[in-house]
């Protein structure tokens, strides 16, 4: 510890032993070369961590430069700069005294720490090395703008600061009036910085609003700003009341186990049910990266069996005792071209997930994949095995959900031909395995060409010749989610070959003095297939193509099916018109359409608008003519009945500091009719009858760092609320507050879910303390 000292004599005496003899003081600016330790000197222990090293060169800058050889005193003054590896000095004066090994800096103290901390000071006193000192009426500028004053800083061997009289605030400092308190601060008594672990510690702290004292607290611990990871726990939960935990704690504890991994445990402690251990793990490694949150805990609760909404018996049992969840994932690049990954959820039951508010309760299903991949140009093929675990007891239930061991998919569009034209592949390969239902073994074989071409008009051709192939072999044909005519296991196959050909024949005109344009563009499009019907009279299974989507965006599609178990067919006409403004920034974008068919097949999905030789009319809009109202919406309307088989829209409106949004969504029936409705002797119960008609209204302001929403969800055709929310609070460039209110009348696990009320405080550099309830 003695380099400082013999540092700076080295440098005064280099500089001033040399000039001496001609002048005791040098004019004009003096640069020092660097200057190294004795070898002969200690080096610092291995375990050492603070800022500075005995062993490194030290440099320093100054106008002028005087040395009294006779008292050992080097003078550096104006602009005195000094560094040493990370760590650098300025001040106006700088005296050292060789005798006492003492540096004192006077003016505009500045000292740079390793970790971009900044001391400002006007007197200081530093020795060995700048591992020891004082300084007085210091304030420090921290890293993510943190602020803290002291009357007085003691640092001992570079690894501890000991502070008397801090203030500690993250709040920006007003410019105009820098005398005023900051948005909050804490003040205390005194104070320890450990440099070496990069904590702070302070003792007899009030915390302060605005200069004024809102609580007290004896001692208060926290983490130096400049760290990204620490060890130590996190800040606890607390929740004074849940439905099914009562009261409940929650204790986090980081672990930092090293630069590429960590584990966050958290212990759960409620008055109602047993305890719970939640942990996460988390690992990236140079071409891959790993993530496991695993849970177990002990549930006292002991569900009943119940009759659900869609009359199904759900049996409860076996869902308490010793209770788990386990959720991984993870990826591997292989190389430039491949990689590999999965991710597995699991769950010992739906109820625990419930009691324990596990992440992912209320989904159908909780899915798990393996999976390869690969990427080239123009081309992707992907092998996976995929597996489901039902959540939504008695409509989901595990032996009819599917096992896909394996799937392969590959695609390739080629680049342009010798005619204008490119050419795709695609297919899609299974083999889907049900415990009680249909397992199902297909390949399958896209092929499409597709030529572009326009002509003198200015109209837009594009030729379409399309290919759709497939193999399947069944078995258990009659059990769900098909419902055959057979059980015998079968090998069926369909080739369907399709021409289409369209026709966009865009007008262009400018308005609004040439600042806007608007496009008006009649569509047309001609498709030719053979008429194979939906496929289900020829004991073709069906994995991918339960639901069938006709609107705006599917209007001009080959084949209007989600997947390819189903195939459009027959000849048909598709005509549409499109219509946009566009200007300043604003646009308005309207589609309109209809589909001519020549053949009707009435096995097709119920309700989708194509029963009749000329189909439901399909609209689409975008709206946003000016800032302060957007809309988007589709709907379907049937000109038979003259009434609208399908309508979803969403819009808003408002200016800078308020808006008000709405939507609604109808449906003629429920989702889960398209999957259940042949499941029972007779006909289906009601339930899956009842139109989907639900509105939503919200609003939502904002004033300066002020913030207030409030939104409503309702089912008009069950006429009752489905979910009502609001959320209010203050943001800052320091402080959070946020209040917010969820109610849910959805019943799941055959209990409705009841109101949750979170509160939390956000302080920067600090952490998030909340409450739920």
């Amino acid at each position: 510890m003695r380099w400082f000292s013999r540092g700076l004599l080295l440098a005064a005496t280099a500089l001033g032993g040399i000039m001496f003899g001609a002048q005791a003081r040098a004019d004009g600016p003096v640069r020092a070369m660097p200057i190294h330790a004795p070898k002969s000197q200690p080096e610092a222990p291995a375990s050492f961590t603070g800022t500075v090293s005995n062993t490194d060169p030290m440099t320093f800058q100054a106008d002028h430069v005087a040395y009294d050889s006779k008292n050992g005193i080097a003078t550096w003054t104006g602009n005195v700069q000094l560094w040493q590896n990370d760590q650098i000095m300025r001040a106006d004066r700088v005296v050292y005294d060789r005798n006492t090994g003492v540096a004192a800096a006077r003016g505009n103290v500045a000292l740079v720490e390793p970790d971009g901390t900044v001391l400002f000071t006007e007197y200081a006193e530093l020795s060995n090395g700048m591992r020891d000192g004082i300084m007085t009426r210091m304030y420090a500028q921290m890293y993510d703008n943190a602020r803290l004053a002291a009357n007085g800083l003691r640092r001992t061997n570079s690894k501890v600061n000991d502070l008397t009289r801090v203030v500690y605030t993250a709040c920006e400092i007003c410019a105009r009036h820098p005398e005023r308190a900051p948005f909050w601060q804490f003040r205390s008594f005194d104070a320890t910085h450990d440099l070496q672990h990069k904590r702070l510690e302070f003792r007899d702290v009030f915390f302060d609003f605005f200069g004024v004292p809102v609580f007290y607290l004896p001692a208060f611990s926290m983490t130096d700003p400049s760290v990204r990871r620490q060890s130590g726990f996190l800040t606890p939960g607390f929740t004074p009341h849940d439905r099914y935990l009562g009261t409940y704690v929650t204790i986090p504890y980081y672990w930092v186990i090293d630069r590429f991994s960590d584990l966050t445990a958290t212990g759960l402690f409620a008055t109602r049910t047993g305890p719970e251990i939640m942990l996460n793990f988390r690992r990236y490694f140079n071409n891959a990266r790993l993530k496991v949150d695993g849970n177990i805990a002990y549930d006292t609760h002991h569900d009943s069996t119940y009759v659900n909404t869609f009359g199904d018996t759900v049996d409860s049992s076996n869902n308490h005792g010793v209770q788990g969840y386990i959720s991984a994932s993870g990826q591997v690049n292989i190389n430039k071209t491949w990689r590999a990954g999965g991710n597995i959820r699991w769950a010992s039951s739906p109820n625990y997930m419930r009691d324990y508010r596990v992440s992912g309760y209320g989904q159908d299903t909780l899915n798990s994949n393996l999976y390869l991949e690969g990427f080239a140009t123009g081309s992707y093929s992907r092998i996976d095995a995929e597996g489901y675990q039902g959540m939504n007891q008695g409509i989901i239930n595990n032996k009819d959900l599917p096992w896909v061991l394996p799937r392969y998919t590959y695609s390739y569009f080629g680049q342009p031909d010798a005619l204008g034209g490119r050419f795709a592949l695609d297919t899609t390969d299974f083999y889907v395995y049900r415990q009680n239902g249909t397992s199902d073994q297909r390949g399958q074989l896209s092929l499409n060409w597709d030529r572009p071409f326009h002509n003198s008009l200015g109209q837009i051709w594009n030729l379409t010749l399309h290919v759709e192939s497939a193999v399947h072999r069944a078995t258990d044909l009659n059990g769900q989610p098909n419902f055959g005519r057979t059980a015998r296991a079968q090998v069926q196959g369909q080739v369907q070959p399709t021409v289409a050909l369209k026709m966009n024949w865009p007008f262009l005109r400018s308005f609004n003095h040439n600042t806007g344009t608007q496009i008006l563009e009649p569509i047309v499009q001609f498709i030719a297939a053979p008429n194979t019907g939906n496929s289900a009279s020829r004991n073709i299974p069906n994995e991918d193509s339960l639901t069938y989507e006709f609107t705006d965006s599917t209007l001009f599609a080959i084949n209007r099916y989600a997947g390819t178990d189903r195939l459009d067919g027959g000849l048909r006409a598709n005509v549409g018109l499109h219509n946009n403004w566009t200007w300043n920034g604003h646009q308005i974008d309207v589609l309109i359409g209809e589909s001519f068919q020549e053949h009707i097949d009435h096995n097709r999905i119920p309700y989708s608008g194509l029963n009749h030789h000329l189909s439901d009319v399909v609209m689409g809009t975008h709206m946003v003519p000016n800032q302060y109202f957007d809309f988007d919406g589709k709907m379907r309307l049937d000109p038979y009945a003259g009434k609208v088989d399908f309508a979803d829209a969403l819009g808003s409106a408002g200016f800078r500091h308020f808006r008000v949004t709405g939507g609604y969504l109808f449906e003629p029936v429920t989702p889960y009719y398209y999957y259940a409705q042949r499941s029972y002797a007779t006909a289906p119960p009601e339930i899956y009858y009842k139109p989907v008609s639900e509105l939503t209204l919200g609003a939502a302001s904002n004033w300066d760092n002020w913030h207030i929403a409030a939104y409503l969800r309702r089912s008009l055709s069950r006429k009752e609320s489905v979910a009502v929310g609001g959320d209010a609070g203050y943001q800052n460039d320091c402080f959070g507050l946020d209040v917010m209110y969820l109610k849910q009348y959805t019943t799941i696990g055959g209990q409705q879910s009841n109101s949750t009320v979170m509160f939390s405080l956000t302080f920067k550099t600090i952490g998030t303390f909340g409450i739920n309830g």
